[in-house]
């Protein structure tokens, strides 16, 4: 948020208490960028922090897990973190359109938004920790026996398997990604225009998720043994892709109308 922008009424918001984690739902059905089934699922079973490592982790430590040489946490984690960190950016502008007078007739509309948003940091969260034991699964098909046929049945099998796993969460965080690119549209051009630059700030966090997470789902789909299952990742991270740049652009030049109102 620009510091010229700065609105008195920031300074004393009470902070929010964090949501409690969802449960996690399968892949939105209908197009590759459809709202996240979570978004309007009945209440998940709960996830405590203390079973969800990224959560509970200072960004100081984590970032220093990331800067090692283990190769988890990695991108993918990372761009479910960069999702989540999106997420709570909307949040944050809804509710400085709470606040802020002459919004009313918003009001309703945005703490729904605020709602939904602080439900899907948490899922994304839950999804980064997903995504790194999803690669230690792969690593681990990978070591199993070839020394006879039945072997290698079974090793194909299991490595088809984890190399699914291991592309259908980063898909998730994609789609959930785009979605809520579309939430920061929402915020920024119905919103607090005090906090356009956040809701800037939420697209581009999310358009940058978006397209690391599905440089894993391609990293991982080409080494597919169902091509025809291939195929269908490539047609959707494809369609992702094209909805979130054409997001971004929309939003983009919904900031530069806010810088002139």
């Amino acid at each position: 948020m620009s510091d010229q922008w700065l609105p008195p009424e920031r300074e004393a918001e009470p902070a929010s208490p964090p949501a409690p984690a969802p449960g996690l739902s399968g892949s939105a059905p209908g197009s590759a960028w459809a709202e996240p089934a979570i978004a309007s699922s009945q209440p998940q079973a709960k996830v405590p922090i203390v079973d969800m490592p990224t959560a509970g982790t200072r960004v100081g430590t984590y970032l220093e897990e990331l800067a090692s040489d283990s190769p988890t946490p990695g991108g993918g984690a990372w761009a479910a973190v960069s999702a989540a960190a999106g997420a709570s950016l909307i949040a944050m502008v809804a509710r400085l359109t709470i606040k802020k007078k002459g919004f009313e007739h918003v009001v309703e509309r945005m703490r729904a938004i605020a709602d939904e948003c602080d439900d899907e940091r948490w899922a994304l969260l839950a999804l980064a920790d997903r995504d790194a034991e999803a690669y230690q699964g792969v690593m681990a098909a990978y070591k199993l026996p070839k020394a006879t046929p039945e072997d290698e049945r079974t090793w194909a099998a299991t490595l088809q398997s984890a190399l699914e796993r291991a592309a259908d969460i980063p898909l998730e965080v994609a789609r959930r990604s785009v979605y809520l690119m579309s939430l920061a549209e929402e915020t920024l051009t119905n919103g607090n225009p005090n906090a356009a630059s956040d809701a800037l700030s939420a697209a581009t966090s999310l358009h940058a998720a978006t397209l690391s997470a599905l440089a894993n789902v391609d990293i991982n789909a080409i080494t597919f043994l169902d091509k025809t299952r291939q195929q269908e990742l490539a047609d959707s991270a494809n369609s992702l892709r094209h909805r979130a740049q054409s997001i971004l652009r929309d939003v983009s030049e919904a900031f530069l109308i806010a810088l002139h109102i």
